[in-house]
């Protein structure tokens, strides 16, 4: 699609706000009722999903050029979709989060980019990675000695796929060389791609470069289906909605999991069992694209008509992407099944969780807003009195243990293999 296909949409935005702020039946306070973080930083309309409708509008009626602060406007949006799920409360016919997309998508098809992108896109094409300074000859040590099978030079069913963080990030390896060993201890007979292993791409997708994304996803699918590759397994939720989501529309079929989901089943089946108590009170973030944006993706090619110039109706029903049907319960029942551990949850969780800021590639474009994302998610988790936050992907983690070290906010930032790796 085009920018200039999305003008009956834009037109339809009725201009309520609900973008901003979390459904009211959801609201538990003030403090934390908003929920797009780029509209509470800037303050400033244009920074809603609302107001990127109508930016996105004037852009394609060339109203508007992209100057640079339109530019700047357009590009810090985290991708997070929260204002999509709010907004489909009660408007069944918008896509707030696509739309976001297709204008960042736009932008950089017209040379509008920010100058921080330039050196991820250029790492991922020299080094096939989005982390700036680190080499692919680097990229797998953290496998050595985990006896992985090599999926670069024999075939096997399961495919672990670490993702950039947990491959580069020494903080973060540990929780990576944990899951195998958990995992394979369970007798899940696992690989990784070795020499062939690469970045998913996806976050050149919440940056609007949409070539680059597929250029790289279909280089993956086709080293997965060459290395017979049935199930694919990773700790990293934007490696997980890349594939489930994204690559999914590319052909690839094949079955995807976080890691969080295949150790609820291995709990469920008596195969991994706990034996020490963890005396900790937690509190879980659900990040985005594990929750509401790991949902299924559904293929539809269908139309779209009007009954009396004013209900919108497609044909056949089109699949409808609300968040609702993310991944919520397998964290939450891993979390529950460790001994001695006490969840208490913050006010906005699931669907209406608010998003760690490291989304939509703002954690290199625009650090402060990141940061302060970060800083806004801490606070709320501080409230609950948890000794512990526990999240499952990477860029959560490492941008909440950023805001904790730079804010002094004392609260300890786990991944829920951390977690688990203790109780066993």
């Amino acid at each position: 699609m085009a920018l200039e296909d999305f003008e009956a949409m834009q037109e339809r935005c009725s201009n309520c706000l609900g973008c901003k702020w979390t459904p009211f039946d959801k609201i538990k306070s003030q403090r934390f009722g908003e929920n797009c973080p780029s509209v509470c930083y800037y303050n400033f309309n244009t920074y809603s999903a609302r107001g990127r409708f109508q930016l996105g509008l004037a852009i394609a009626k060339k109203e508007v050029e992209y100057t640079e602060t339109v530019t700047e406007a357009v590009h810090e949006c985290l991708a997070c979709g929260l204002c999509d799920v709010s907004c489909k409360i009660t408007r069944f016919n918008l896509e707030p989060l696509e739309h976001n997309l297709e204008l960042k998508a736009d932008a950089v098809k017209k040379g509008k980019t920010l100058p921080a992108q330039k050196p991820v896109l250029e790492a991922l094409a020299k080094e096939k990675t989005m982390l700036v300074g680190k080499t692919k000859a680097s990229r797998t040590k953290w496998a050595d000695g985990l006896g992985l099978k090599d999926l670069s030079k024999e075939k096997g069913d399961v495919l672990f796929f670490p993702g950039c963080k947990f491959s580069y990030d020494e903080k973060l390896q540990k929780t990576a060389q944990s899951a195998v060993r958990i995992l394979k201890k369970s007798g899940v007979d696992l690989g990784y791609m070795g020499s062939q292993d690469m970045c998913c791409a996806g976050r050149t997708l919440q940056m609007g470069f949409t070539e680059d994304f597929a250029k790289n996803a279909e280089a993956n699918i086709a080293l997965f289906k060459k290395a017979g590759v049935k199930t694919i397994v990773t700790p990293c939720s934007d490696c997980y909605h890349a594939f489930k989501r994204q690559y999914a529309k590319l052909g690839l079929e094949v079955e995807v999991l976080h890691t969080v989901e295949y150790l609820d089943r291995l709990i469920g089946q008596g195969k991994i069992k706990f034996t020490k108590s963890v005396p900790m009170n937690v509190t879980y973030h659900d990040p985005c694209h594990l929750g509401r944006l790991g949902e299924q993706y559904v293929p539809w090619n269908g139309t779209e008509k009007k009954i009396l110039n004013q209900v919108h109706t497609w044909t056949p029903k089109r699949p409808r992407y609300n968040g609702a049907h993310g991944i919520y319960d397998a964290p939450r029942n891993v979390i529950k099944s460790i001994p001695g551990v006490n969840l208490t949850e913050m006010e906005r969780i699931r669907e209406y969780s608010w998003c760690c800021g490291a989304g939509g590639g703002c954690s290199d474009t625009s650090p402060e807003f990141s940061d302060w994302t970060a800083s806004e998610r801490i606070t709320e988790a501080n409230s609950t009195g948890a000794e512990a936050m526990v999240t499952a992907c990477p860029w959560c983690e490492s941008n909440f243990r950023k805001a904790v070290d730079e804010n002094g906010k004392g609260i300890n930032v786990l991944d829920i293999v951390e977690l688990v790796e203790k109780a066993l």
